[in-house]
Parts: structure tokens; sequence; C-alpha cells
């Protein structure tokens, strides 16, 4: 577990432990079905537990879920202080107290779970590397815990990781692992794993196998969509992010920009963070294809939710769009934006 506590410990700046933890415990009481979350919490850190249980390894889901939430709606710089701190603070307590086999390996793999969901965190705030000591332990805890899910979905998360900074044969090896490693993935599990091969394979320039994974990953979501709609999981939405991807990568600006306006379309709208980060890609393309009347549409409705996300990523795409509309600032739509821009983003992406 010293893996764990070195990353926490790391990942967390210590004057501001305390003032975590009460914000950490402020999440807890959210968490619907458990009104003893906290105690169990305090008596995990205070080290007076002489045994783990289930009810345990379900605090740890049920927090992990609420903290995925936080992220999802707020973005990675608001919530991975608070999930470094419950790693440090209660799951390696929680790892180092004894308890039943099979309640110990579920443990193991709750934890992988916020493992990789704090390295996820940590790739939507730009720290790269931090990123990567999150997903190995993610899968070192996976592998003991034999959770083949959280071991897919940590190599997925990575090759994601590789194909957004343009590592394209790095990314292809870890989405074909991802695959190899769940051969009895059900069917969104299937999409969810051919969507990211797909787009790894546009990136490496291999047209054949980029359209035959994303036409599986079609088949495998209609199936999957067949029997049962599943919130918070790979759904149409990321699917028509894959399709918007892989044309783009293939040079079809035209294709990419339709597919991810189909994505915006079909995105729940607690996903906010993601909505913000699309919408920018999607006015990126936008322009590209010569319509800046309606990038700046686009990129006016990121700003809408931009002041309530904490993002890297998102930042870098304020960043972005400041350079990209500056050729057209005579343009009455880009004067407009440009200004909102200025009064809406953080004040160090301004351009001087």
């Amino acid at each position: 577990m010293d893996g764990i506590i070195d990353l926490g410990r790391l990942d967390m700046d210590p004057s501001r432990r305390s003032v975590l933890g009460v914000a950490l415990f402020s999440v807890a009481l959210t968490v619907p079905g458990w009104p003893d979350v906290v105690g169990r919490m305090e008596a995990a850190q205070q080290g007076v537990r002489s045994r783990i249980g289930m009810s345990d390894v379900h605090t740890v889901a049920a927090m992990t879920e609420q903290l995925s939430s936080m992220d999802d709606q707020f973005g990675g710089r608001t919530a991975r202080p608070l999930a470094a701190a419950f790693l440090v603070n209660t799951i390696v307590p929680f790892l180092r107290t004894s308890g039943p086999e099979d309640v110990r390996k579920a443990m193991m793999s709750a934890a992988s779970d916020l493992c990789y969901l704090t390295g996820y965190m940590a790739v939507d705030e730009g720290l790269h590397g931090l990123a990567q000591r999150y997903y190995l332990q993610a899968l070192e805890l996976a592998g003991a815990s034999e959770d083949h899910l959280t071991f897919c979905t940590t190599l997925r998360g990575m090759s994601v990781q590789a194909v957004d900074l343009g590592q394209g044969p790095v990314a292809m090896r870890l989405a074909d692992a991802a695959a190899a490693a769940s051969p009895q993935a059900g069917p969104r599990m299937r999409a969810f794993l051919a969507g990211q091969q797909a787009h790894a394979a546009a990136q490496i320039g291999d047209r054949r196998s980029a359209l035959l994974y994303l036409q599986e990953a079609e088949v495998a979501m209609d199936k999957a969509e067949a029997r049962a709609k599943a919130f918070g999981s790979y759904d149409p939405a990321s699917l028509s992010y894959h399709t918007s991807q892989v044309r783009f990568e293939m040079g079809d600006v035209h294709g990419a920009v339709a597919a991810m306006q189909e994505s915006d379309r079909l995105r729940y709208s607690v996903y906010r963070r993601t909505r913000v980060k699309e919408r920018a890609i999607l006015a990126e393309r936008q322009l590209a294809t010569g319509h800046l009347e309606a990038a700046c549409k686009t990129w006016g409705l990121a700003l809408d939710d931009y002041p309530q996300v904490n993002s890297g990523r998102i930042d870098k795409r304020m960043t972005d769009m400041f350079t990209l509309i500056g050729p057209h600032i005579r343009n009455h739509d880009a004067q407009s934006l440009y200004e909102r821009a200025r009064e809406t983003v953080r004040p160090e992406l301004i351009p001087a």
C-alpha cells in the first residue's frame, strides 16, 4: 500500500489536508443509504477497526461514484484533491485492516477503481506523469483482486491519454491490450473498447482497421441499447464522439463536425465537463471548415458552462480559442466572442 500513500502525499498539499477532510465528509453525506459513512471513514483513519466487511467496500464504491459525479460536473481540479485525500486517509487504512479473503479482494477492486478515476482526473488537469502513476497503481490492484473490468478500463484510459497526446502507436498497443484482456466482454464493454481501438487505428493511418473497429463498436452498441440503456457508461454519445475522432483523423473534417454535433445532442446534461470540452473541439473543427459564425456560436455555448468547470484540458482549449479567432477579430461574431471570453475565462489564459 506504500505506492498509494506515496501517490497521495505527492498529490496533496499538506497545508490543505484538514480543509480537504471537511470537504470530503460533506460529499460523503450525499451518498444515499449510508447515514453512517462518515463514522466508518473516521474509524478507518483512526485505526480502530479490527476487521473490514462488505459494508466498508460499499462505502468506498459509493464515495467513488460521488467523486466521479463531481468530476463530470466540475472537472478534475475540483474533484482530484478530494479523491487523493480519500485514498490516503480512508482506503489505505481499509487495505491494511484484516478481513475475509473475499472482502479484502473486493476492497482492492474498489481501491483500483478509485485509483483509475483519480488518474483520469489527473489527465484532465494535464498532469500526465501523475496520471500514469495512478493508472499503474490501478492495474496492480485490479490484477491482485482479479478485477478484469477495471483492468481493461484502465488500459483503455491509458490508451485515451496516449491518443490525445498524439502517441498513436502507444495508444494502439494499449487499446489492443485492453481488448485482449477482456475476451468475455458484454456488448457495451465491447463497444467501449472497440471505439478506442478505432480512434487509435485512425491516428496511425490504419484506415481499414479503424473502420472495422468502428463498425464493430456500432454493432455492439446496438446490442447493448436493445438490452437496457445504461446511464453513466459508454453510450451513443460516446460512440458518436469516437466516430467524429475517426473521421477527423482520416481527413473528413465535415464528417467529424456532423458526428460531434450528434454526440452533443445525445449527451446527458450531467456531463458538463465533457460538454464544454467537446463543444470547444467542435468549434475548432467548424472553423476549420470555414464556418466562422457557427464556430463562434459553439464556443459561446462552451463559455456558458465554463465558469462552473475547473479543468486543465478545457483551459487549454480556451487558450487555443483566443489564438484561432485572433485573425478574424474584425468579424462581428468573432469580436463579440473575444470580448465575452476575456470577461469569462481565467485571467491567466487571456492573451496580453
